[in-house]
């Protein structure tokens, strides 16, 4: 299930693993540029555009679940039917890198910031990284859980056609309610996108632990 996906930097001592993660009907080539403005910025980081496990259901690009016919009520089934592969691609990556949880960084764009997000929160398994950089993302469902050491860092676009912004503003009010360390940055004049005021702040947020 790793084949596309690219690895942009692979630093001899890599201290922190920073995995990127496309919106539906993308793919790891979208995300690539991002990816490169990473490793630039933070050369000690082992970084990878992962592509999604499936064809898209759009007709062009990888997805982690369909989005045909989603609704409210079957959105978390389909999340959780993709879940095991997701966590098993940050397992690959993590082995790859030898970098464990504790310096592994999450950034996901739309559907791949959904599959970060949730990754999070279930209840017997430990979380699979020290941050979660979600871009024009949303949980599933409420907040179920704010696991210990785990940083959020939610940015969405003012003007998110696709994803309503109020998903971040809702999903800071409920980690924070959890006790979850959060940050939240509304950006005006932005749709379902990146810019460059986005990707400043990605990369302010890749700060790991080894650091000060």
């Amino acid at each position: 299930m790793h084949d596309g996906s690219i690895v942009i930097a692979r630093p001899p001592r890599a201290a922190q693993l920073v995995l990127l993660f496309h919106g539906v009907g993308s793919s790891a080539d979208n995300l690539a540029p991002l990816g490169g403005a990473i490793a630039q910025a933070r050369p000690d980081a082992f970084v990878v555009s992962v592509n999604g496990p499936h064809p898209s259901t759009l007709g062009s690009g990888r997805e982690w679940f369909s989005v045909v016919g989603i609704t409210e009520e079957n959105r978390p089934e389909r999340i959780a039917k993709a879940m095991p592969l997701f966590r098993e691609a940050v397992a690959h990556w993590q082995k790859a890198s030898a970098i464990g949880p504790a310096a592994t960084v999450l950034v996901g764009f739309s559907q791949g910031a959904i599959m970060a997000l949730e990754s999070t929160q279930g209840e017997t398994q430990v979380a699979p990284a020290q941050r979660v950089v979600a871009m024009a993302g949303r949980f599933a469902q409420p907040v179920r859980r704010a696991p210990a050491g785990l940083k959020f860092h939610l940015i969405h676009g003012e003007q998110d056609a696709v994803v309503p912004t109020r998903s971040s503003v809702e999903a800071a009010r409920e980690l924070q309610g959890a006790g979850a360390d959060v940050t939240l940055d509304l950006l005006p004049g932005l749709g379902h996108g990146i810019d460059a005021r986005a990707l400043r702040l990605a990369i302010g947020y890749l700060d790991g632990p080894h650091r000060p």
